[in-house]
């Protein structure tokens, strides 16, 4: 079987190389390389220190080794798509377009295809069923990253290896520190996919520049403070703000006039709702529910968390509603909810909230 292995130089990449030649195959590597220096004025984060990582994986595991670029193609799809969002006052995803779009899009298109699995550092696993492969949660529920894949489609999950999904993340560490890789001890990445240790709001700000407006407590329209511009702020959003006397939560936006209004408490009603709203709505493996005529028992995400939320699903028309079997805080429009069965188990399917 030909492999192409997506390695980042983080510790879990790393591993995945490991474990694919523990288990007999000899991956290609790919390191995806998108140079942002230049035209962007950014540094072009540990790119060099990345592909120092990457080499000697490749060397130490007798790996091909492929550096390409997807620079052009990741700002015309999830750079735009991420600026796009934010103007329009919504809170997108860029990681959940990433894997869609590049690593599991573009890079199948281009160089892929040639190969009969895509492996990657996801804590993800797939389960074989009903002679179909549908994406399924990782043995560690606190680094699951199943919600990130979310938006990909049955082609793109069919082809996808995942060698430590059914690894704990502390595991991962320790066959990198017995293996003696270079990543063993690196910390994990915290910035928007590929961007690495671009700051977010200095990332918008580049774009969208800055534009002051007023804070303004919801309930009784006083003036708290000033912000600069309404596309730095989500909704649910509680740090940042710079206000005394909080918690304070960002409740909604009006981006016509640059307002941002907020609520004060842990339990003002105002920051929580049980229906979700979604549009777009795919489904990654099959569609298991046919004609849609009554509600469907679900568990789902509305974020990137370890937990999950009981609720039940409905169609209306061409929306699907979630209605949670209990309130949630801070349901941003242009956000994903991703589906998962009632085991939590298997991810089922996922559309944009509006």
């Amino acid at each position: 079987m030909e492999i192409a292995a997506l390695v980042s130089g983080g510790v879990d990449s790393s591993v995945v190389v490991h474990q694919l030649k523990e288990q007999g195959f000899n991956p290609t590597i790919f390191y995806i390389k998108i140079g942002m220096e230049d035209e962007h004025g950014f540094v072009d984060c540990p790119a060099e220190e990345d592909i120092e990582i990457v080499s000697f994986i490749a060397k130490k595991y007798g790996c091909k080794l492929e550096i390409v670029s997807l620079h052009t193609e990741y700002w015309e799809n999830v750079v735009k798509y991420t600026i796009d969002n934010v103007r329009r006052g919504l809170t997108p995803n860029p990681d959940m377009m990433c894997n869609k779009l590049i690593k599991f899009g573009i890079f199948n298109e281009k160089w892929g295809y040639q190969f009969d699995k895509i492996a990657t550092g996801h804590y993800a696993t797939t389960t074989e069923k009903d002679e179909l492969t549908w994406l399924s949660t990782a043995k560690d529920k606190i680094k699951d990253q199943t919600y990130f894949l979310g938006q990909i489609d049955y082609l793109q999950v069919s082809k996808l290896m995942l060698p430590i999904g059914g690894l704990l993340k502390s595991e991962v560490r320790d066959i990198a520190k017995r293996e003696q890789l270079p990543s063993a001890t690196r910390k994990d990445s915290q910035g928007i996919c590929f961007l690495g240790k671009v700051n977010y709001n200095d990332f918008i700000k580049r774009y969208l520049g800055e534009k002051k407006g007023q804070i303004v407590e919801l309930e009784t329209g006083n003036i708290l403070g000033t912000h600069h511009g309404y596309w730095f702020h989500t909704i649910g959003q509680r740090k940042g703000l710079g206000l005394s006397g909080g918690p304070w939560f960002v409740i909604k936006k009006d981006i016509n006039r640059n307002i941002i209004y907020v609520s004060k408490g842990y339990d003002t009603e105002f920051q929580y709702g049980n229906k979700v709203n979604l549009s777009g709505f795919q489904f990654i493996t099959k569609d298991i529910w046919g004609d849609f005529d009554s509600e469907k028992e679900i568990t789902f995400k509305i974020r990137h968390t370890p937990e999950f939320t009981k609720g039940k699903i409905s169609k209306i028309g061409d929306m699907y509603q979630i209605r949670s079997d209990e309130k949630i805080q801070g349901i941003a429009a242009g956000q994903f909810g991703v589906i998962y069965d009632t085991d939590e188990h298997i991810c089922l399917a996922s559309g944009m909230i509006v």
